[in-house]
C-alpha cells in the first residue's frame, strides 16, 4: 500500500507542547569524488529537501558571498519509508516514486552535489503501517533492515542514513509496541555495515530514547543528532559532543528571519557544531538563508539559479 509521505511542519509552539506533555549503470560504491570545496569556518549546515515537491539540486545553489564556500554541507533526501512486511512481520525499506526517481537519477540529482563537496544522506521515516525502528521482533530482522539500508547507500553512492522515527503508528497491522533492543540492534548492524558513512538522528520518537540495551550503547555510533522542532532551541537528548549536535532548527520560509538569526547566533555563542534547516525549495531564499549565514559564517548568501 502506498501512503504519501506526510509533509513535516513543526513550530516552536509545538516544541513547547511536546516538551510539556549513477545513475544506476555506474552503481557507485563510494559516491562521487568531491571537488575541493572552498573553505569555510563554522558549524556544519544541513538542508532537508522534500523531494515530493522540490529538487535536491536546490541545496547546491547557495554559496557564501565571502569566499564562495557552499552554504550547506549535508543534503538530506526526505524521505524513504519503513513499511510493514506481512511475510516477515517486520519493517522493510520502501521508496515512493519521487524518492525512487531521485535515486534512479543519481547522476543528475546526487552527483552534482557531491562534486561540490556536499554530502547526500537518505532520511528514513515511518509510513503509518505499524513498523518502525523500535519494534523489530528480533536481532535478525533488525540486521536485515540494516542491510537494506547499507545496500541502498552502496548502490546509489550515498553518504549515509538519517533516522526519523515518526508516523510509524506502532500497533497497526498487529505490530508490537516499541521494545528496548530493536534500535540498538539496528544501529549497531548499520554502523558495522558502513563504518565510514554518516548516521544521523532526527531526535524524535521512541527510537530516540532507546539507545542502550544489554550493555551496548549506540550513542557513539551516530555522527550527528538534531532538534526536530522548527523555530526552536532544544538540545538533543543524546550524549554526543557539541560539535555533533544541532539544538537549533529552522524551516526555511517558515521560521522568521529574526528567529533564524537568533538561533544561529546562539549556535555559535554556545559552541555547537551543527545547524539544521528544513524544506529548502526552488524559490530564491537568499534573504532567509543569509539571516543565518551572517551569524554562522560572517557572510551573506548568494543564490545561483
Amino acid at each position: 500500500m502506498f501512503t504519501p509521505v506526510r509533509r513535516r511542519v513543526r513550530t516552536a509552539a509545538l516544541a513547547l507542547s511536546a516538551i510539556a506533555a549513477l545513475a544506476l549503470g555506474a552503481t557507485a560504491t563510494t559516491g562521487a569524488t568531491a571537488a575541493p570545496a572552498a573553505a569555510k569556518q563554522g558549524p556544519t549546515s544541513v538542508a532537508y529537501v522534500e523531494v515530493n515537491n522540490n529538487s535536491m539540486l536546490n541545496v547546491g545553489k547557495y554559496t557564501l558571498a565571502n569566499g564562495g564556500a557552499n552554504v550547506f554541507d549535508i543534503a538530506v533526501i526526505f524521505a524513504a519509508n519503513i513499511n510493514y512486511d506481512a511475510g516477515t512481520k517486520a519493517g522493510t525499506l520502501y521508496f515512493n516514486p519521487n524518492v525512487q526517481s531521485v535515486l534512479d537519477n543519481a547522476a543528475t540529482q546526487i552527483r552534482p552535489l557531491q562534486q561540490k563537496g556536499i554530502k547526500v544522506v537518505l532520511s528514513v521515516l515511518g509510513n503509518h503501517q505499524g513498523s518502525g525502528f523500535a519494534n523489530f521482533p528480533s536481532q535478525q530482522t533488525a540486521s536485515t533492515f540494516a542491510k537494506q539500508l547499507s545496500d541502498t547507500v552502496t548502490k546509489y553512492g550515498l553518504d549515509g542514513i538519517d533516522f526519523d522515527d515518526e508516523y510509524a503508528d506502532y500497533g497497526n497491522n498487529g505490530t508490537t509496541q516499541p521494545n528496548a533492543s530493536s534500535f540498538v540492534y539496528l544501529v549497531s548492524a548499520l554502523r558495522a555495515n558502513m563504518p565510514g558513512k554518516i548516521i544521523s538522528l532526527y531526535n524524535i520518537g521512541p527510537a530516540a530514547s532507546r539507545l542502550s540495551y544489554g550493555g551496548v550503547d549506540v550513542t557513539s555510533k551516530f555522527d550527528y543528532a538534531w532538534n526536530p522542532y522548527y523555530g526552536s532551541w532544544q538540545v538533543p537528548g543524546i550524549a554526543l559532543p557539541k560539535a555533533k549536535l544541532s539544538p537549533a532548527a529552522v524551516q526555511i520560509g517558515g521560521t522568521s528571519q529574526s528567529t533564524a538569526a537568533s538561533l544561529a547566533a546562539r549556535t555559535v555563542s554556545e559552541g555547537y557544531g551543527v545547524f539544521l534547516t528544513y524544506n529548502l525549495d526552488g524559490t530564491d531564499r537568499t534573504a532567509d538563508v543569509s539571516a543565518f549565514t551572517k551569524q554562522l559564517y560572517g557572510s551573506a548568501a548568494v543564490y545561483t539559479p
